[in-house]
């Protein structure tokens, strides 16, 4: 598997507003629309990634997110799976990429990026 480079990386939180108006305004990060069927306040970087602040933490998720980059999802699943890696049953898709998330050994949620 060949990683990229970063997409994004996002966090969930209560403070929400708070957390979007310190990137904006404090780190000076420019606000981007959402890709579509994501509910979150988006801000791009220089580089083409982004991050992203979404509304709260469910139980027993994780509160941050970070998407690798690669060019082949299929390929790079079944690399995940013959190590004997977590990954979820498909690979999901909205306006801009698909994208699989996976456990790794630290127990967090990551996932893997393809731009469509």
């Amino acid at each position: 598997m060949q990683i990229t480079g970063l997409t994004f990386v996002g966090t969930r939180t209560d403070a929400r507003a708070a957390m979007a108006g310190f990137l904006r305004d404090v780190l000076g990060l420019a606000p981007v629309p959402p890709t579509g069927g994501m509910d979150a306040d988006v801000f791009g970087l220089p580089d083409g990634s982004s991050f992203a602040v979404t509304p709260g933490v469910p139980p027993d998720e994780d509160d941050r997110t970070i998407g690798f980059s690669v060019d082949d999802i299929e390929a790079a699943r079944q690399e995940l799976e013959a190590a004997g890696v977590w990954t979820d049953d498909e690979i999901s898709t909205n306006d801009r990429f698909r994208y699989l998330h996976f456990r790794a050994p630290d127990g967090h949620l990551y996932e893997l990026v393809e731009e469509v």
